[in-house]
């Protein structure tokens, strides 16, 4: 069977970086952008330096929830349409990227639905896409995807047209981010290399930019929770929460179909849900495929490593960041369980997992995550 490798997104990386955004965008051809955002960021001097560049000729959607439904996606289309804009930047975390990238779809193939996804096979091509990261963890900047919850589920949208024609990585935008949040996206990204690389689909360039991804986690991820102004370590976490992106077309495991439902039905952070179920996976998958985890432990600094010394580096390093504890001490009730299980076996994250999985399985590792 023939296998794709593609790593087609230019990036722009460094401090100050930003400033090229005019520059960058008139070179794409463009002079009404879009700016997709939530409404968290506009309060923020991020939001505030990025909107200073428009002189107030870039429209702005403000409207992106902290876990995107269609109506998000239906209101941005919208407003793109309707002002005739000819791209869209969009600006935050990993909620407003996806936002920004698939509304495109909504209002430039209109005849496309979202709950039975089926593109045409020559589409027009959509309007440039210009991601601006303000976090470090979905990787979403550099992704073929958004997540969008229809109907109460979180879906996939997927389409290599929603492909970023830029990405902007500056770390001066993420030095607002609170600790927990850090924490929080942070963990995203390390749970992002850990599934991928582990993934049984064969894709070894993505299995090398996890490693590499870990050990810039590893080293970079409790500096930027201990010291938000660390810019060396911003950096570094934005560049490991790409490159988890990148490397995540090899595909995820459980913990992302554990993940998911935790936040379309209990509210919690997609980054805090990934933390808290990612060891319980991880044990799992250990106690039934002996070996599966030596590299990563050795990417977060074990020699030598075994599979319980890889855990056990992975629950020290989650707990160093402030995300020790189980589901329950973040409002999970035990009551919602069989709701989350049934929705995380139709998850297809868990198809490419390291062993196979079946719905009472997962049912258990959310009671050894409780």
């Amino acid at each position: 069977m023939a296998v794709t490798f593609s790593f087609p997104t230019t990036v722009l990386f460094g401090a100050g970086t930003v400033r090229e955004l005019p520059r960058r965008l008139a070179a794409l051809g463009c002079s009404k952008p879009l700016l997709v955002t939530d409404r968290g960021l506009v309060e923020t001097p991020a939001f505030r330096t990025v909107e200073a560049m428009s002189q107030g000729q870039w429209p702005v959607f403000a409207g992106v929830t902290p876990n995107p439904a269609e109506g998000d996606v239906e209101l941005g289309a919208e407003m793109f349409r309707s002002l005739e804009c000819d791209a869209v930047i969009a600006l935050g975390g990993g909620s407003a990227l996806d936002v920004g990238k698939v509304l495109r779809i909504r209002a430039q193939w209109p005849d496309v639905a979202f709950r039975k996804f089926d593109p045409p096979a020559s589409p027009p091509p959509l309007a440039p896409c210009i991601t601006i990261p303000t976090t470090a963890g979905t990787g979403s900047e550099v992704g073929r995807s958004s997540v969008v919850i229809l109907d109460g589920r979180k879906a996939v949208i997927f389409h290599p047209a929603l492909l970023a024609r830029l990405v902007i990585l500056d770390p001066e935008l993420t030095v607002g981010l609170p600790p927990k949040l850090t924490a929080a996206t942070g963990a995203d990204a390390l749970t992002h290399c850990v599934e991928s690389y582990t993934s049984p689909e064969f894709h070894p360039m993505c299995e090398g930019i996890a490693l590499e991804g870990l050990r810039l986690i590893a080293d970079a991820l409790p500096r930027a929770v201990r010291n938000g102004t660390d810019i060396d370590a911003r950096g570094k976490m934005q560049v490991a929460a790409m490159m988890g992106g990148v490397a995540f077309q090899k595909d995820l495991g459980a913990a992302h179909s554990l993940a998911h439902p935790l936040s379309s039905l209990c509210g919690l952070h997609h980054g805090t849900a990934n933390a808290l179920c990612l060891p319980a996976v991880m044990e799992f998958n250990a106690a039934r495929k002996p070996g599966v985890y030596p590299r990563v432990g050795e990417s977060l600094g074990v020699r030598n490593s075994t599979d319980a010394q890889a855990i056990a580096a992975v629950k020290k390093l989650l707990a160093d960041i402030g995300l020790a504890g189980g589901l329950r001490a973040h409002g999970v009730e035990p009551s919602k369980l069989n709701a989350l299980a049934d929705q995380a076996f139709e998850d297809g994250c868990h198809k490419t997992n390291p062993v196979p999985v079946t719905r009472d399985d997962l049912y258990r590792l959310y009671e050894l995550a409780m």
